[in-house]
C-alpha cells in the first residue's frame, strides 16, 4: 500500500479537525492511535499488510509502525503528529520504498513528524498537563503498556508542577460515530468497490459450471478484484456448492461441483480499505429447478421487502423485520413450516432455516463499526420496544436475506441442501436507499441469461 489513497488528503485533516471537535467536548486531552505492524505468517513470510482502520480513516497513511498524536484543547484546536518509519536505503532495497518522516510531512499534512522510534522519548511530553488520553483501550497491548510507562514517568514530576492526565478514554466512542457516516468521497470508493465485485461475481457466473472445483471459481473473483485495482478481498471469499451452501461462514472452497447444484458466492474486494459484500446464488447448470427456484424466489421477494423500508425515519431492524415477514410467509407455502406468519415469528421456528440477520453496517470494515441501538436509548428496556438505530442518509448496510434447507424429519426430499442467500450494498438516501452493487444479476431470469451465454461461449 505505498501509494496515495484513492481520497484527497485534505479529507483526512477535516476528520481529524471533525474527532478534535469531539474530544474538546470531553475537556480535550491527547489521542494515540496506530497503523499496527507487519505480522509473520511463516517463517520469513510476512501477512500483507492492511493498516487499522480507525488510523487510516484520519491519516491516508499506508506503511506500518506508524502513531497518530493528536493535541487537543478544552477548545478544540488541536495538532497532528505523525511517527512512521525512517528512510533506510537497505530495507528499501529488499521490501520497497518508505515515505519516511521528512516525506509524510510534506505529502500527508502533518504539523509534525518524527521518527517512530522517538515515540517512546517524547511521550512523557506529549501526556504533560494534558487532561485525558485517548486511545482504543483494550486493543493495543503494544502502545497501553508504552502509555502506562509513559504516564509513571508524568506522575514522578507531580512536585515540578506537571500534570499528568486525570482519565484513560476509548476514543472509538467519537470515532465510531464519525465513520457511521460516510462522506461523499467515501461513498465515491465503496461505490467503485462495489463494480469491481458485481464485475467478479459476474465472471463468476459465465464461469461456473459442473466439474468446476470451488476454487476455480474463487480464482475468477480474486483474478477480477486485483485486475481491476483492489488490493485484498475485504473477506474470505465463500464459494459454497450444493450442501455447502447450508453452511453460514463456509471457507474450504475445494469441493467438486455436481449437476444440479447451486453456487452460493459471497465475496467482495476491498478498495483502499473500504469493503464491498455481495452474495448471489445461481445453478451450475445455468437454470434452477422447480424446488431452487421456488425457495429462490421466496428469498428475492425478501430482499425486495427488505430493500422497500430502508430510508431515513426507519428502524435498522425495520429491514430485517420485513424481509422476516415474508420468509416465514415463503416456508409456510412451501409446506416447510406450519402455523401462521406471527406464531413462527413468536415462537422463532423459523430460525431451523434462517438463523441469521438481514443485515449490518458496511466501510472500512466489513462489519463496520457504529452503534446498532439509538445512543440514547435506556437499558433494559422490554425486547419487543424497538431502540434500534435510525436510518439516516449517509449510513451504508448490507441487505442479506436468506434460507439453508439441511435435511430433516420435516423437509421433503426436495428442499434437501438448498441454500440461498442474496446480498446487496445499500446506501441511505434522502428519499430512500440506493443499491450500488446492482450489477450483479438477480432475479431468475437475468441469471439463467447470463449464465446461458458463459455455456455458449465454453462450448
Amino acid at each position: 500500500m505505498n501509494r496515495y489513497p484513492t481520497q484527497p488528503i485534505a479529507v483526512y485533516a477535516q476528520r481529524r479537525e471533525q474527532l478534535a471537535k469531539q474530544v474538546a467536548k470531553r475537556g480535550g486531552g491527547v489521542v494515540l492511535l496506530t497503523a499496527g505492524l507487519e505480522v509473520m505468517r511463516n517463517r520469513d513470510s510476512d501477512y500483507p499488510f492492511r493498516s487499522d482502520s480507525y488510523f487510516y480513516y484520519l491519516t491516508g497513511f499506508p506503511e506500518p509502525e506508524a502513531t497518530l498524536v493528536m493535541q487537543v484543547s478544552a477548545q478544540g484546536d488541536s495538532e497532528s503528529v505523525l511517527f512512521c518509519r525512517e528512510k533506510n536505503e537497505e530495507r528499501e532495497i529488499w521490501d520497497g520504498f518508505r515515505y519516511g518522516p521528512e516525506q509524510a510531512k510534506l505529502q500527508f499534512g502533518f504539523a509534525q513528524t518524527f521518527s517512530s522510534s522517538e515515540l517512546t522519548h517524547q511521550l512523557e511530553q506529549l501526556l504533560s498537563n494534558q487532561v485525558a488520553v485517548f486511545f482504543r483501550v483494550g486493543a493495543d497491548a503494544t502502545l497501553q503498556s508504552q502509555i502506562e510507562t509513559a504516564l509513571q514517568g508524568v506522575k514522578a514530576k507531580a512536585r515540578r508542577g506537571v500534570l499528568a492526565p486525570r482519565a484513560m478514554m476509548d476514543v472509538t466512542v467519537e470515532l465510531d460515530e464519525l465513520r457511521l457516516f460516510k462522506q461523499p468521497e467515501e461513498l465515491d470508493t465503496m461505490r467503485k468497490a462495489g463494480h469491481i465485485s458485481a464485475l467478479a461475481h459476474r465472471r463468476a457466473m459465465l464461469t461456473a459450471q459442473p466439474g468446476c472445483y470451488e476454487y476455480e471459481i474463487e480464482a475468477e473473483l480474486l483474478h477480477t478484484f486485483r485486475h481491476h485495482g483492489s488490493e485484498f478481498p475485504a473477506y474470505g471469499s465463500i464459494v459454497a456448492g450444493g450442501a455447502n451452501a447450508c453452511v453460514l461462514h463456509y471457507r474450504a472452497n475445494t469441493a467438486r461441483l455436481q449437476p444440479g447444484d447451486l453456487l452460493l458466492i459471497d465475496a467482495g474486494c476491498e478498495l483502499d480499505c473500504y469493503a464491498s459484500d455481495i452474495t448471489r446464488t445461481f445453478p451450475v447448470d445455468g437454470v434452477f429447478t422447480k424446488p431452487q427456484q421456488a425457495v429462490y424466489e421466496v428469498v428475492l421477494a425478501a430482499q425486495n421487502a427488505a430493500i422497500e423500508v430502508t430510508k431515513p425515519g426507519a428502524r435498522f431492524n425495520a429491514p430485517h423485520q420485513a424481509a422476516l415477514r415474508v420468509l416465514v410467509q415463503g416456508l409456510l407455502d412451501l409446506k416447510l413450516l406450519a402455523g401462521t406468519v406471527d406464531d413462527a415469528i413468536e415462537t422463532k421456528t423459523y430460525q431451523q432455516f434462517y438463523m441469521h440477520r438481514t443485515g449490518h453496517w458496511l466501510g472500512m470494515d466489513v462489519h463496520d463499526c457504529g452503534s446498532y441501538r439509538e445512543l440514547d436509548a435506556p437499558l433494559g428496556a422490554p425486547e419487543h420496544e424497538d431502540h434500534s438505530r435510525l436510518l439516516q442518509p449517509g449510513m451504508v448496510m448490507t441487505i442479506e436475506p436468506g434460507l439453508y434447507i439441511r435435511p430433516a424429519p420435516n423437509v421433503p426430499e426436495q428442499y434437501h441442501h438448498i441454500g440461498i442467500r442474496i446480498e446487496d450494498d445499500a446506501i441511505v438516501t434522502t428519499q430512500g436507499c440506493e443499491i450500488y452493487t446492482h450489477e450483479v444479476p438477480k432475479t431468475v431470469a437475468e441469471i439463467q441469461a447470463l449464465m446461458k451465454q458463459g455455456k455458449g461461449a465454453s462450448r
